[in-house]
């Protein structure tokens, strides 16, 4: 409850703050009203008859109305440089009646703009109208301080870029922009000057011309009519590639770990399919066990990284990567002539890959910092990079990407490279980007809603103090003019200037597409990078590596099946063997019986014949003298007997038992 009432009380004490302040800013302005009431009546004598009318009226004519007085610029407002109605700029004390600044504020602008070397023109001062004698430059030298520019959409930024881009080139420094619009391509094309255009551009001191600027036209992967622009999977990097994808800090961590053991383990990422490959393999059984001693890698991260994966290549994202990579060396050409060539990259459809286009951006950036030596200062930059629709850029990054874009926008400089950032409002920049960029051309604001209120006013916050009431002016200027303060040849920070700036001297119309299309197919770029080529990269690698597993595996299954069959022919061998062991104790067993079957019949046998010699020789010796009876009575009576008795007998009897036993003695 404490709380409670002490933010109550705290907000009661700001918005009596605020009070006190619109009062003292109310009393200053009715003191500056009755002190210009007063110096208007002072200078009424002296005034001529013709001049009454003007004096009676408002002090002086400022915004729509300056640009309407007959003395004014008669043709200011071209097609290409709409002018609205705007509102009347109160006029300070000692400026005369011409505009909002004084004499010594004239004079320190045209003093503060005064540059010694090359400088870019960007147009005249205005103080209640054109003052051609009062240009506003930017010194070459400090364009690798970085810039910005800004305003609401239609104030005439795109016009701003491609004046900008011109003189830079002409200076012989190559350009890199994005044609968003398709509005750029026109600075290849000499313009075509009307009278409308030369009697604006004569009004601010423009000497103007038609001159086509030498333009190189890309795409994203080919997407659009140029030469495509392509990078690797790993030269894109973990971080930016987690920023594309939406992933987070979690998520960012695992991706960066796959990259990683990629890395180690020699397996290139090309393109996404390699990316895809090399998490499947992670998760998979084969490979889960790679990053054990790393922290792992759950199934649910790499879920989430793949399905993100597969939605970013439906998108087209997949044909940005690949090969052949563009080497950023190509960025930084001159033509023939001595002058910077134009790159321009086509951005069909950008609001429907937002993310994409800008940070595709980021890596052309951050591959410039990592391949261009140290140069420190020059007198003019090697690259100058216009990052339009910036605010795409930071629109939920994380911090991580953040740190990574501040790193790069404060250390490029000294490799040479200035970055102009173009986008609605300053504050669509980190504060910690935004404070380092030297030069700010900011367009017209609108403040219909009290976000744009909040945004006017952190705008106005950010400019040096000047003699403008600068949340006033900001909604005041007319399309094709700007605030501007940038930094002079010394470093330091030039006055506030109202700025009506120049017309472009390429065309504002887009380039034909016929002519695109024929400068496209003559570039000597197309030759290396037209074609996309497949490399062998991790998908294959791993593709051949699964194919070997599969095949060591089905090795081991084929080995594990002959050994199974061996032992199962080892069993049947022993069971074999054990039968025919069991049939051979069979047999030896019935031969055992036999032979002991035949042992006795022998034995039998054997008493038998025993016997029947103890008879024959019972009976021999009853033989003399009745050998005739008694051979006759043995045939008749027992013939075996008569047979065993005689000589030929008793051998067959013997010949028959040794048989016998013969036989039985082979059998055992």
């Amino acid at each position: 409850m404490s709380d409670a009432v002490e933010q109550a009380r705290a907000a009661a004490e700001a918005a009596k703050r605020a009070a006190d302040e619109a009062r003292r800013l109310a009393d200053e302005a009715v003191q500056r009203a009755e002190e210009l009431a007063a110096a208007l009546a002072a200078r009424a004598p002296a005034l001529t008859p013709e001049a009454e009318p003007a004096a009676a009226g408002s002090p002086a004519p400022s915004g729509q109305e300056a640009r309407l007085a007959p003395d004014a610029e008669p043709a200011s407002a071209v097609p290409s440089y709409p002018e609205p109605a705007t509102a009347a700029v109160t006029v300070p004390p000692g400026s005369g009646g011409a505009g909002p600044l004084g004499p010594d504020a004239v004079a320190a602008i045209r003093t503060g703009y005064t540059v010694e070397g090359p400088a870019l023109e960007l147009g005249a001062l205005v103080n209640g109208e054109a003052q051609p004698d009062v240009q506003v430059r930017i010194p070459l030298g400090m364009l690798n301080r970085h810039g910005l520019v800004a305003g609401a959409t239609g104030t005439g930024k795109t016009r701003t870029l491609q004046v900008l881009a011109e003189q830079i080139a002409a200076n012989g420094v190559p350009v890199f922009a994005a044609d968003i619009k398709g509005d750029l391509s026109g600075l290849a094309v000499a313009g075509q000057g009307n009278e409308k255009l030369l009697a604006r551009t004569e009004g601010i001191g423009q000497q103007w011309q038609g001159v086509a600027s030498q333009a190189e036209l890309f795409s994203l992967g080919g997407q659009g009519t140029g030469v495509p622009i392509r990078a690797t999977v790993s030269g894109f990097g973990p971080l930016l590639l987690s920023k594309v994808l939406g992933l987070n800090d979690t998520q960012e961590s695992s991706l960066g770990l796959v990259f990683h053991y990629a890395v180690q383990a020699g397996l290139p990422l090309v393109d996404l399919a390699d990316l895809r490959s090399v998490l499947t393999f992670l998760v998979g059984d084969e490979g889960k066990g790679e990053l054990a001693e790393l922290g792992g890698l759950s199934k649910q991260t790499a879920g989430v990284i793949l399905r993100e994966l597969i939605t970013f290549a439906d998108k087209g994202a997949d044909q940005f990567f690949g090969e052949p990579e563009i080497d950023t060396q190509v960025f930084l050409r001159t033509a023939a002539d001595g002058r910077g060539i134009v790159s321009l990259l086509e951005v069909p459809g950008v609001q429907d890959q937002p993310e994409v286009f800008s940070t595709f951006l980021m890596w052309l950036l951050a591959d410039l910092f990592n391949e261009l030596p140290e140069v420190g200062d020059q007198d003019k930059p090697k690259l100058v990079f216009f990052f339009d629709e910036a605010h795409l850029l930071f629109s939920g990054a994380s911090k991580d990407f953040t740190d990574q874009i501040v790193r790069t926008v404060r250390l490029i400089r000294s490799k040479g490279i200035g970055i102009f950032f173009v986008t609605q409002t300053p504050k669509d920049v980190p504060n910690d980007v935004l404070a380092q960029l030297g030069s700010r051309i900011q367009h017209q604001l609108r403040a219909h809603t009290p976000d744009d209120a909040k945004a006017l006013r952190a705008t106005v916050s950010t400019y040096p103090s000047s003699d403008y009431d600068l949340g006033e002016v900001l909604t005041s200027l007319a399309t094709g003019e700007a605030i501007v303060t940038v930094m002079n040849e010394k470093g330091a920070p030039t006055p506030v200037a109202w700025t009506r700036l120049r017309a472009p001297q390429g065309s504002m119309d887009p380039m034909p597409a016929a002519e695109m299309q024929s400068r496209v197919q003559a570039s000597p770029l197309l030759a290396t990078y037209g074609t996309r080529v497949d490399p062998d990269s991790a998908h294959e690698m791993l593709a051949r590596r699964m194919e070997a597993a599969a095949a060591e595996a089905a090795a081991v299954d084929a080995q594990k099946d002959a050994a199974l069959a061996a032992a199962e022919a080892e069993e049947e061998s022993a069971r074999a063997a054990a039968a025919a062991a069991r049939e051979a104790a069979a047999q030896a067993k019935q031969a055992e019986r036999e032979r002991a079957a035949a042992q006795k019949e022998y034995e039998r046998t054997q008493r038998e014949f025993e016997k029947a010699e103890r008879a024959a020789a019972s009976r021999s010796s009853g033989r003399s003298g009745r050998s005739t009876r008694t051979t006759a009575s043995r045939k008749a009576d027992d013939p075996l007997s008569d047979l065993l008795g005689s000589g030929l007998g008793g051998t067959i009897a013997k010949e028959v038992v040794h048989g016998i036993f013969s036989t039985l003695r082979r059998r055992r």
